[in-house]
């Protein structure tokens, strides 16, 4: 895997930075505060101490077109902007921003970012759908109208086999795998396995027709 620079060490670039490090990528972490390197550079390959909005400070770290890198400044809209302007003109590819709100996305999209997230507003979708639907365990939304599902088969369910239950042609909804909670093993479904009551079903659909199945 390439590079992964992470750009602004608040709480979601810190943490980022930590968890990409624990699985054995090079991340490198950058911002301009002093005491947020000191605190970073014990998990990330490199910490440097560098603002981000000034042209040309890029080339003189080493950034390169195919490393991919997140930009996490949260509300400040200017320091996001001219970041990615530099990144776009070192034909960095992959740009991900940390953006507070739609408007901010749209103006980052517009500057070259190749993808803009607010995760304040997905954790919310996800606590929603927790609460709406307690037997969706985790879901992501790969497109506007497709969305995978963990979700925890019902009790008339347990015993019966995706070929009994017909999920596909009932609900246009298909199970892409199945993960035992009891061993935390991961295989993939077949039209005549027996569903357990230990069983988790990841399924991908439309949204509306997994909120059906649910």
């Amino acid at each position: 895997m390439s590079r992964v620079v992470i750009i602004g060490l608040g709480i979601f670039g810190t943490n980022l930075t930590k968890k990409l490090y624990e699985a054995g990528i090079e991340v490198i972490a950058i911002d301009k505060d002093k005491e947020a390197i000191e605190g970073i550079k014990d998990f990330c390959s490199k910490a440097i101490v560098a603002d981000s909005s000034e042209k040309g400070v890029f080339e003189s770290i080493g950034i390169e077109g195919d490393d991919k890198v997140v930009v996490s400044f949260g509300e400040d809209l200017a320091a996001s902007v001219l970041t990615v302007l530099h990144l776009r003109q070192l034909k960095v590819r992959d740009i991900i921003v940390k953006a507070p709100n739609e408007e901010h996305k749209v103006i980052l999209e517009m500057v070259g970012a190749s993808n803009v997230i607010i995760p304040e507003k997905e954790v919310a979708e996800k606590i929603a759908k927790s609460i709406i639907s307690p037997n969706v365990l985790d879901y992501l939304s790969v497109s506007e109208d497709y969305v995978i599902c963990e979700i925890t088969p019902p009790s008339h369910f347990i015993g019966k086999s995706l070929e009994d239950l017909r999920l596909r042609s009932k609900y246009n909804v298909h199970v892409i795998a199945v993960k035992d909670v009891l061993t935390d093993k991961v295989t993939m479904p077949t039209p005549k396995g027996k569903i357990k009551d230990s069983d988790i079903l990841i399924v991908i659909g439309k949204s509306e027709d997994v909120d059906k199945l649910k």
